[in-house]
């Protein structure tokens, strides 16, 4: 498989001008093991790049470095990074984190670790936030904002993205990948390693649908607000209250949905 993001590919083509051979940009999908000194504990399948942005942010939303500093990133496996094809991330701490428990099976890109953790659990290892909601003046519009840079969505119509934006609604940085939650954890893992998290000041928009996961990774990453393209779960909006996060839907054409802190 290719290492790029897109493989290019021949499709005929169906609209009002006919039928025609032409070319098409897909996205590519492959999938990554993420260890934790070396010890495998997941693997997703993603859209290649951002690699150790996607491990150390899949580590910190899902509580497996327990506050212990990540002291290196790397490609590994067993032989060079080049012979796994690069799809093997493992995060060292120098055995500070806990011993991992391994997620069984793999990610889906559309539906992450999907029904890891209750509220309670979340509850056990997360404090409340404490953090100020943002404004309607803000959140309106920010869809309309971020659509421009996301340039492997214009390229390939496939893929997800989750942007952290600042108390004026201006987007600092922008991950895109075809699952919505490895976006995500990118967008988390360069906070962690950019030394931004907690993320009390600032709000975390992504593609598609708030579920539950999604509020679990704003949540323990800190963000003040969650801002969602579609509509949340009802365990999403519980999750989110119970987090004091702020969580908005339907973030589109004008319309926004306030689920907290409205």
């Amino acid at each position: 498989m290719s290492r790029g993001r897109t493989q290019r590919v021949l499709t005929r083509r169906h609209d009002s001008e006919g039928s025609r051979r032409v070319q098409d940009d897909l996205i590519v999908e492959e999938p990554m093991s993420v260890r934790l000194d070396g010890e495998l504990v997941a693997t997703t399948m993603r859209t290649p790049g951002d690699d150790f942005e996607l491990a150390v942010g899949f580590l910190v939303t899902e509580g497996m470095l327990d506050g212990a500093p990540v002291r290196a990133v790397r490609y590994c496996g067993q032989g060079s990074a080049a012979e796994a094809e690069f799809n093997d991330v493992t995060v060292e701490t120098g055995g500070v984190a806990p011993v991992p428990t391994p997620r069984l099976g793999p990610a889906s890109s559309s539906c992450g670790i999907c029904g890891s953790m209750a509220i309670d659990e979340l509850v056990e290892r997360l404090e409340p936030l404490d953090v100020e909601p943002f404004g309607l003046d803000v959140l309106a519009g920010m869809t309309e904002r971020i659509a421009d840079g996301q340039a492997l969505f214009g390229t390939t119509g496939a893929v997800h993205a989750a942007v952290a934006f600042d108390r004026t609604g201006r987007p600092l940085l922008l991950r895109e990948d075809i699952g919505r939650h490895n976006a995500v954890d990118k967008v988390v893992g360069r906070l962690y390693l950019d030394g931004h998290l907690p993320a009390n000041d600032l709000g975390l928009w992504a593609s598609g649908r708030a579920s539950f996961e999604m509020v679990q990774k704003a949540w323990a990453a800190g963000f003040a607000a969650l801002v969602a393209v579609s509509g949340p779960s009802a365990l999403a909006v519980e999750t989110a209250r119970t987090a004091g996060l702020q969580l908005v839907g339907f973030a589109r054409d004008n319309r926004l949905n306030f689920y907290t802190h409205d």
